[in-house]
């Protein structure tokens, strides 16, 4: 256990120190989290929807599946912003969808990012929010970068999302991925990919997550050991 001291005065010349434990120091609020779940054959799913369901059994976790709520994309845009304001962590878990998301998330993006809301002098409601992807893609890791089939890195092709991310004044991370999607259950990956998913989205709300080392990543599960406090 971790041992801080603290000055609590001095007398006679001689500074008094007090030793206070970690856990007597006051504990930052945990974080909640909004997960946002878009995929149109959920039932078809083989990874992004064991993902929703192992976050959907976690404490402080709001999963929402898009696709289940607005069948007819007639999103609504006031319950939406409250969800935004409600929490502390937004989350896009989607497969890729030609080097973007799937459809109802652009839609909510349009219609939910309302400038006076999310951006504008006025619009500061989602300032200070951490946002990222976790996305699933079925080409392997080697097809994304600059030599590759893709030609660009994973990071590179969400550009437009960071910068929605920066404009709104959020906290932008880099995103939660798994490539190679189209095999990892034959490789035998599922369950390693859950078990990390768990622990970063634990960390996130329980404020273990080295938020400024992991910007720099260029996968937010590239390392997981050297950002994440254990308990």
């Amino acid at each position: 256990m971790k041992i801080f001291q603290k000055k609590t005065g001095e007398e006679n010349g001689v500074t008094a120190v007090d030793t206070i434990e970690e856990s007597e120091l006051p504990s930052k609020p945990a974080r909640r989290i909004l997960l946002l779940l878009a995929h149109p054959s959920l039932d078809r799913s083989e990874v992004n929807r064991p993902m929703a369901d192992a976050a959907g059994g976690i404490d402080g976790i709001t999963l929402i599946d898009l696709y289940a709520e607005y069948p007819d994309f007639q999103i609504d845009i006031d319950r939406e912003q409250q969800r935004l304001v409600e929490h502390d962590v937004i989350i896009f878990l989607h497969p890729l969808y030609w080097y973007s998301t799937p459809a109802i998330l652009k839609e909510w993006q349009d219609l939910v990012l309302e400038h006076g809301f999310a951006y504008g002098s006025e619009g500061t409601a989602l300032h200070g929010k951490i946002f990222f992807n976790a996305l699933t893609a079925g080409g392997i890791e080697a097809a994304y970068r600059s030599e590759g089939y893709n030609h660009f890195t994973i990071r590179e092709l969400l550009h437009p999302l960071e910068q929605t991310a920066v404009l709104c004044g959020m906290i932008y991370l880099p995103p939660f991925a798994l490539f190679g999607s189209r095999t990892a259950v034959e490789e035998g990956r599922i369950g390693r990919h859950i078990a990390d998913w768990i622990r970063v989205l634990e960390a996130l709300r329980d404020n273990r997550l080295d938020i400024a080392t992991a910007q720099n990543l260029p996968r937010l599960n590239s390392d997981l050991d050297a950002l994440l406090e254990e308990i």
